[in-house]
């Protein structure tokens, strides 16, 4: 269903069936299609309230029709994600689009989404099929092992699947050895078994410079 032409444009192919993507992200489409606007930051009361508490926006859109829609996000560069019955943590702004067999919903992250200046809650989205995420730069994926936790500095983060626990840490970050942090930074630590996707760009936030 879904399919990259290139690295920056998403090409869904649908037969009746239906795709969310955030909202003008379509760049063009063929056949017959219906479009209807959608409330985000997840679905049912939770992702109400939480939309309500933090703020957050994530307007999205459903496509539903025959023929294929072509998706993109500011010439972002475009990661698939397969799921089988998992769960992906991916920041609202990367998420790009995911199949009709996916639900998409809220979850806490304290203190790493506070200081990214992006709520206190991050997007899941979880079941069988395909998820399509955005990266500043091709996205990298890292393994997470018990015997090999990986640090991640807040501004490369993207997503991140599997049984994997995080948490937060003050300290130096990268950008502090090249002289241009400026008091305490932060980092996120991840443990145990999954995989976590950065990008090779950093987005400005607050916990590199507090």
């Amino acid at each position: 269903m879904f399919r990259l032409q290139g690295s920056k444009v998403l090409a869904v192919d649908m037969t009746g069936d239906a795709v969310k993507a955030k909202n003008g992200s379509m760049v063009a489409y063929d056949g017959q299609m219906a479009f209807k606007k959608l409330s985000g930051g997840g679905e049912g009361i939770r992702g109400m309230v939480t939309r309500r508490i933090t703020g957050e926006q994530m307007t999205v859109m459903e496509v539903k029709g025959q023929g294929t829609c072509w998706f993109a996000d500011r010439a972002s560069e475009i990661n698939l994600v397969n799921l089988q019955g998992d769960k992906l943590y991916v920041e609202s702004s990367n998420l790009l689009a995911t199949d009709a067999g996916l639900r998409t919903g809220t979850s806490f992250t304290g203190l790493r989404g506070a200081s990214q200046g992006n709520g206190l809650f991050t997007t899941t989205v979880e079941g069988h099929g395909q998820a399509a995420i955005t990266s500043d730069g091709p996205a990298v994926v890292l393994r997470v092992s018990s015997q090999y936790p990986l640090t991640v500095d807040p501004g490369a983060y993207i997503a991140h699947q599997g049984n994997v626990r995080q948490s937060f840490h003050a300290g130096v970050t990268f950008r502090t050895f090249m002289g241009e942090g400026g008091g305490e930074a932060f980092q996120i630590r991840f443990e145990g078994d999954g995989l976590v996707y950065v990008q090779p760009s950093e987005r400005n936030t607050i916990a590199g410079d507090l």
